[in-house]
């Protein structure tokens, strides 16, 4: 038996209603489904945000609306702000939106921060200083070099060991497997990672259930997977929860309570 945590990503950067009805875009939509996402066993929410024509932002305003909109309709649920650039924002509108925010948690992406070290260093040093939790978004092997060196040089602070493995992505469309994990777990066993996996596609639970029977966490959603196993539509993100929670509990682990 494992423990395990579960955080929900109810929409991510590019997805739309018009890919799937329950798709949640604007503060209000984002609240009830935590709501929902929360007493279906999700502890945590990694929150993105909107602007008006329904386009990825970083807005801090955007971000204080949302945030305060969950905490109302799910008090006790952890908000994890994403600093994801999706092809917009430079590491300096990353960093002024940390800057601004001065969140509980946030993920960074190795990758986009390595745009610009010099702007990396003071993300990183900004999150220590005003208690951001970081995880890492670790696409693949350049990522993960790219963090051990950054850790060697001090440029990551040693205490920031959280990272997230990306399994499959989003575009170009590459259906995430469960052997995919090995490569992740290899690489990284060395640092010492508290590690969550999210993974694209149909084969979402099952790349789950594979990580938290590793010893990790998950992350689920309607940003990494809209589909059943078979190819169906999941009725909403709340019921993905749900439904991977009851699958977990059948495999013999158990959920970390709220």
């Amino acid at each position: 038996m494992a423990e395990f945590t579960l955080m929900v990503a109810p929409n991510g950067a590019r997805r739309t209603g018009a890919e799937h009805p329950q798709l949640p875009v604007t503060p209000v939509q984002t609240a009830r489904t935590a709501a929902a996402c929360f007493a279906a066993g999700a502890g945590a929410l990694h929150l993105h945000v909107r602007d008006d024509e329904g386009r990825h932002s970083l807005d801090p305003g955007r971000y204080r609306e949302a945030i305060d909109a969950v905490q109302e309709s799910a008090p006790g649920m952890a908000v994890q702000i994403t600093t994801e650039s999706a092809g917009i924002y430079d590491p300096a509108a990353q960093l002024g939106c940390l800057e601004a925010l001065r969140p509980h948690a946030a993920s960074i992406s190795v990758r986009e921060m390595a745009r610009d070290p010099q702007l990396a260093a003071c993300a990183y040093a900004l999150c220590l200083e005003t208690g951001t939790r970081v995880q890492h978004i670790l696409y693949g092997p350049g990522c993960i070099a790219r963090l051990k060196a950054w850790y060697m040089d001090g440029t990551v602070p040693d205490s920031m060991r959280d990272a997230i493995f990306v399994l499959g992505t989003y575009t170009p469309p590459v259906l995430a497997r469960p052997e995919g994990l090995a490569a992740f777990r290899d690489a990284t066993a060395e640092l010492r990672l508290n590690w969550t996996v999210c993974a694209f596609g149909r084969n979402e639970h099952a790349c789950l259930l594979a990580a938290v029977a590793a010893g990790g966490d998950v992350r689920i959603g309607f940003e990494n997977n809209i589909e059943t196993p078979e190819g169906g539509l999941l009725a909403d993100n709340a019921a993905s929860v749900a439904a991977f929670v009851q699958a977990a509990r059948d495999a013999g682990h158990r959920l970390k309570e709220n």
